[in-house]
């Protein structure tokens, strides 16, 4: 079900190839100097390219069942999965939709997330990503279809009572792009954790969690990807144990038109690609769910407000890129 011809039947080897290549994230696997040989299986979910690496053999198998999660929570969270319960929430034309614990929780979070940015972050946004659609076009909107758009846009419409939740506009739709993977990458860690896999590397296509460090006790290294370098060289290189590294960045979906680079994190407030001189934003946090909600959240944010953000919290640290290739740090990272 995760063997690589799954993706193969996505892209042809050259993309599947140059994706891989090209991911936020670059993981730099690099000798265990130890007898455990890294075990990674492959599979296409979220619309993209997963690994997951563990260091014992004699538990390949669950390697399965982590890509059996990967389905589970794909068919409950993506807008594009029929029945799934947040395409519920968007065709419910107004109604009451009951959903699982798990989707209330994480809409719950995802709308703590909203209030935070002041709306910069808006889960009801989903209006704009489909008619922007970085995947099937390079065309930029008309402004009357983007106003359009956007009068559907507002988080305060939805409505979660327990496990029931209301999309008070009946046009109104929701998406979780901005969080789902990070707490998908959770939930595959707390699966191998109870599985006493105690080293291992969940990338959800650029979403990296690592579990615990490598066998002989070393960090893991892992790139900060320099944006818009097709090699996918690494601008900066992190040791990581037991931490989530997150990266929102401006190249991951985009193209240019009449010189003007316009991308997939969208503004709710007028409609178009986020301009701020922000590159990249990376999260390094001890869960995936937050390093997700924050790199996209401190994007949107930019440089300032951003990083005072991840200064008020506690553990949390980033590196923001800015457009003329300079490194931020947050205090925490040297």
């Amino acid at each position: 079900m995760y063997r690589i011809i799954k993706i193969l039947k996505k892209f042809n080897i050259y993309n599947a190839v140059y994706f891989c290549l090209s991911l936020s994230l670059i993981l730099l696997l690099t000798s265990c100097g130890v007898s455990q040989e890294p075990i990674t299986h492959t599979g296409f979910y979220f619309d993209t390219v997963i690994r997951i690496t563990i260091y014992d053999a004699k538990k390949e198998a669950c390697l399965e069942t982590c890509f059996e999660l990967a389905q589970k929570y794909e068919n409950m969270l993506s807008p594009t999965v029929e029945g799934s319960d947040i395409w519920k929430i968007n065709h419910s034309n107004g109604k009451p939709v009951e959903v699982s614990d798990e989707t209330a929780m994480l809409l719950e979070t995802a709308l703590f997330y909203c209030d935070t940015t002041d709306g910069l972050i808006d889960i009801t946004i989903e209006p704009l990503n489909e008619l922007w659609d970085f995947h099937a076009k390079e065309q930029i909107p008309s402004s009357e279809a983007i106003s359009e758009a956007l009068s559907h846009v507002d988080y305060t419409r939805l409505l979660i009572d327990g496990n029931t939740v209301t999309m008070l506009d009946p046009e109104g739709s929701v998406s979780l792009g901005f969080i789902a993977k990070g707490f998908i990458a959770d939930k595959i860690k707390e699966y191998l954790i109870s599985q006493d896999i105690n080293n291992a590397i969940i990338d959800l296509g650029g979403n990296i969690l690592a579990v615990g460090s490598k066998p002989d006790g070393t960090p893991y290294k892992f790139g900060i990807q320099k944006p818009f370098d097709e090699q996918g060289t690494p601008i900066a290189i992190l040791s990581v144990t037991d931490k989530s590294l997150v990266t929102s960045g401006v190249y991951e979906r985009c193209f240019y038109q009449n010189d003007i680079l316009y991308h997939h994190i969208l503004n709710p407030v007028d409609g178009y690609p986020v301009r701020n001189n922000l590159l990249s934003v990376t999260i390094l946090s001890n869960s995936s769910v937050t390093g997700d909600a924050l790199s996209t959240s401190c994007f949107v944010l930019g440089l300032e407000d951003g990083m005072k953000l991840i200064e008020s919290l506690y553990d949390v640290e980033a590196v923001f890129i800015t457009d003329d290739y300079v490194l931020h740090y947050s205090d925490g990272l040297n």
